[in-house]
């Protein structure tokens, strides 16, 4: 970094005061690379025992501190005799406006804004070492009362403090502006990248579901026909290969849908309408026990559960946990599920349970990712993407998901829809 660091400091030091090691540190590299002899303190008390026994030509001090915050040591600085002329500035966050006025109570010369930048310290330092005769030439002090927040302060601080700490702060917000500027310039840019990332994402989408999923329907349409057609001449081996073709197949189709709604359900416009959650759950519940799960089950689902939701995206959430909750009780002697709702804080939360193989809490903080599975497909066929399409269609009604589980003793998924 280039010095712009005009002052000599051959018969002086600046004092710092900084309770962070990690911020300690980083400020005597910053001294030591801009050739300033540094005293770096840990706390107030400290340091103005420093400032008493060799006096510093500036002092820097954080706010938040142990022992004595950085108010209190500037104050007492200003208030000494011997230590009232030394330029103070003040580290701060300036998240609160009472900073400013407890900084010209305290008799602080400027703030700096943490994170800093270091040209800016490094001019701020040369600023006010440069034109530290001015106070010396005696502007004459004053003594202000003001009401803020309904408080009174009293400020004393002579017209040069007040109007060097007033710039120090204004020059902040201008530079803070300057980045929200910039950074609302690269989220524009952000923006025009994601909507071509989108149109990319819908082209890809046409082509999946287009020229992806009709050459994967013939493979498993004439693997079918093979297998009816030659099964008299097939042997087991070739009968069997010809399953295991179609079985892939087949999972090769509901991955690539499963893909599909994962990746609409982030881009499709909602249109939430009144829907009926219980007869969309008993019609989806029926449908999938006549193609796929053909169990005993007890199902139970409470009545008159309605909601307020877009009922394509709705119909995708039921559909997985429904048929999650059918496809992991299958193998139960008694399997059953429950669909049902509660209040809880002023909101309706929704469940579907089962009783089925359940799973370790400890291993299901990831259950919600794409392709991350509890058990294998040789345990129970799935894609491992349907929890993530429900989740995506859940947060975007603005509601939240969770689980409850055990091994062997089922699972409740709960949800809420704003």
């Amino acid at each position: 970094m280039e010095n712009l660091f005009q002052i000599n400091f051959e018969k002086g030091h600046v004092l710092a005061v900084e309770d962070s090691l990690v911020q300690a540190k980083k400020i005597k590299y910053f001294f030591d690379e801009n050739n300033m002899p540094s005293v770096i303190c840990s706390n107030g008390k400290e340091a103005y025992d420093s400032a008493k026994e060799n006096k510093p030509v500036l002092i820097i001090s954080d706010i938040v501190m142990p022992v004595m915050d950085g108010y209190e040591f500037c104050k007492k600085v200003k208030q000494d005799p011997e230590l009232f002329d030394i330029p103070f500035i003040l580290l701060t966050s300036l998240g609160d406006p009472l900073d400013i006025i407890k900084g010209l109570q305290a008799g602080a010369d400027n703030f700096i804004t943490k994170p800093y930048d270091s040209d800016y310290l490094l001019s701020r330092i040369n600023y006010l070492i440069a034109n530290r005769h001015i106070r010396k030439m005696g502007s004459g002090d004053m003594s202000i009362e003001i009401i803020f927040q309904n408080q009174k302060f009293l400020i004393n601080s002579d017209k040069k403090q007040i109007l060097d700490l007033l710039l120090s702060v204004y020059e902040a917000a201008v530079n803070k502006n300057m980045h929200l500027i910039e950074a609302q310039r690269q989220l524009e840019m952000l923006n025009d990248s994601l909507n071509a990332a989108n149109k990319e994402l819908e082209a890809f989408s046409h082509t999946v579901s287009h020229d992806l999923k009709s050459p994967l329907n013939a493979v498993i349409g004439f693997a079918d026909l093979l297998k009816c057609d030659y099964e008299g001449i097939l042997d087991a081996d070739g009968q069997s290969y010809l399953d295991y073709i179609i079985q892939a197949g087949r999972n090769m189709a509901q991955l690539i849908e499963d893909l599909l709604a994962f990746s609409q359900s982030g881009r499709i416009e909602l249109m939430p309408e009144k829907i009926n959650l219980s007869e969309m759950a008993a019609s989806i519940c029926n449908d999938l026990r006549q193609m796929n799960f053909v169990a005993q089950y007890d199902v139970k689902i409470d009545e008159g559960i309605v909601v307020n939701a877009d009922p394509k995206m709705l119909a995708i959430v039921m559909n997985n946990l429904i048929g999650n909750a059918l496809k992991y009780s299958q193998k139960q002697p008694a399997p059953s599920i429950h669909i049902g709702s509660f209040e809880s804080n002023g909101k309706k939360v929704i469940f579907v349970r089962d009783n089925g193989a359940g799973f370790d809490m400890l291993k299901a903080d990831a259950l919600f990712r794409p392709f991350i599975r509890l058990h294998s497909n040789q345990e129970f066929q799935g894609t491992g993407v349907g929890l993530s399409t429900v989740k995506r269609v859940v947060e975007r009604h603005g509601g939240a998901i969770w689980f409850e589980s055990e091994p062997n003793k089922g699972a409740t998924f709960y949800f809420t829809i704003d």
